[in-house]
């Protein structure tokens, strides 16, 4: 015990003696700095800390409501070859081809009323519904609009059929869950999830068509054409349209035609017949730099108004060439296809609120909307009779040629003047009809003359 006490007391006074000859011949002194802050770089991340997920999604409870409201759409049509008279009166029709294509559909009311896409039924001479209980129904197409591309069927039935209630697409926001439903390679009752990327989207600015899609990541293939888009709660925002694709299958991108214009063109076809277009009277560009440049405006959103249609609500409202359109009722303008695709959702006589720029100034006007009075068709263009024109052809009915571009009618004597009274034996009452026509089932067009005679021209 001494002899470890001892040890221990040397070597703490050779520690010592150490430490004060380091000082004594170091020179050298130790300072303790005190209250000095470190230079630090500022962030700007964060993290979250609560261990909860950002966000809980189920989609079972949607694909419950919506999957049997989902319709298989079969398509019979007969494609006639051209063999002589004689030969199909001793052999029969036995050459005509028959095609068959098959697309979806949604129930939309319980008494069988079911919207599809009117490329799904186009041509068709019979239409087999088969539903999600593999029952089968023959379908009648009770109107279609090849513009949108929508089509209105009906089936038969004494029970009460599940459906699929019209949601808003207007509040549809991007980065929003929705599912495609549909029957994609003749596999029923499908059911893929994907979000909104985008709104109002164009695919092709020279077609001529006022599209404007709701795009989304949710898978859709050959044979998705018709069904249903719709949101977390199972309600339709869409009718599953069209895909973006090099090899013809799903590479990520699909649209489908907003609800909203869904909801509005099926109204019309079932209430008029036709689709009611309520059109401001106005034409231009949307804005980007270059444009804002070149017309040395300000603005980069927006829409550019070139050119302002006489009689036509905007005309009357007062808007005028230069102005930029930037909201309807609230609704922001940034693309020509945000402007047409609420239009879409309109009827004529009815009024908007457009908010609008006139040389730096911010302002607003109540606009009513009319009905097209001009449309061009197969190289003509043609309008509504006005007041004096009925009195001088003592008609009531028919619109005019203004403008004539297409040789062949010239060759067969039309010219402007002339007063189509009927497209494919069908009676021609405005302008209206006239867009709902089919080029491709077209057969005959009658002719009224300055002179009175009629001029019937029949195309084979």
């Amino acid at each position: 015990m001494k002899s470890t006490l001892k040890t221990i007391l040397i070597a703490a006074l050779s520690a010592l003696v150490t430490l004060v000859a380091y000082d004594h011949f170091s020179g050298e002194k130790i300072e303790i700095v005190e209250n000095e802050k470190a230079n630090l770089i500022p962030t700007t991340y964060s993290f979250n800390s609560s261990k909860v997920a950002g966000e809980m999604t189920d989609f079972t409870i949607a694909a419950e409501k919506t999957v049997n409201a989902v319709v298989h759409v079969k398509n019979t049509s007969v494609k006639k070859n051209n063999v002589p008279s004689w030969f199909s009166n001793l052999y029969g029709d036995d050459f005509d081809e028959k095609r068959i294509g098959t697309g979806s559909g949604v129930i939309v009311s319980p008494d069988g009323i079911i919207i599809t896409n009117y490329h799904v039924i186009e041509n068709a001479s019979e239409i087999e519904i088969t539903s999600n209980k593999n029952k089968t129904y023959q379908a009648e197409i009770i109107g279609s609009d090849p513009n949108t591309d929508l089509a209105v069927l009906k089936i038969k039935t004494k029970e009460s059929l599940p459906f699929i209630p019209f949601g808003d697409s207007e509040i549809a926001r991007i980065g929003e869950w929705v599912l495609a439903v549909g029957n994609p390679f003749n596999l029923n009752s499908t059911v893929t999830a994907g979000i909104i990327s985008a709104k109002s989207r164009d695919l092709n600015d020279m077609d001529g068509k006022n599209q404007s899609f709701i795009q989304t990541d949710a898978a859709v293939n050959v044979g998705n054409s018709g069904g249903a888009l719709v949101n977390t709660d199972g309600e339709l925002i869409g009718i599953n349209t069209a895909i973006s694709s090099i090899t013809g299958g799903f590479v990520g991108y699909s649209f489908a035609v907003p609800s909203n214009i869904v909801r509005k063109v099926f109204e019309d076809l079932i209430e008029y017949g036709n689709v009611q277009k309520g059109l401001l009277g106005v034409a231009g560009s949307a804005l980007n730099t270059e444009l804002a440049e070149k017309f040395e405006v300000d603005e980069t959103q927006g829409f550019l108004i070139g050119e302002v249609v006489e009689g036509m609500g905007a005309y009357q409202a007062g808007l005028k060439i230069g102005d930029i359109i930037k909201k309807v009722d609230g609704v922001k303008i940034n693309t020509f296809s945000d402007l047409t695709g609420y239009l879409s959702t309109k009827r004529p006589d009815e009024k908007v609120e457009v908010y609008y720029n006139r040389d730096g100034n911010d302002k607003k006007i109540t606009v009513t909307l009319k009905k097209t009075n001009t449309v061009q068709f197969l190289g003509m263009s043609v309008k509504n009779l006005n007041q004096e024109q009925k009195e001088y052809f003592d008609l009531d009915q028919g619109v005019i040629i203004n403008e004539l571009n297409n040789r062949r009618l010239y060759r067969y004597g039309i010219d402007e003047g002339f007063v189509i009274l009927e497209i494919n034996n069908k009676k021609i009452e405005e302008v209206a009809d006239v867009e709902a026509i089919d080029l491709k089932s077209l057969n005959s067009l009658l002719f009224l003359k300055p002179n009175g005679e009629r001029e019937r021209i029949i195309f084979e």
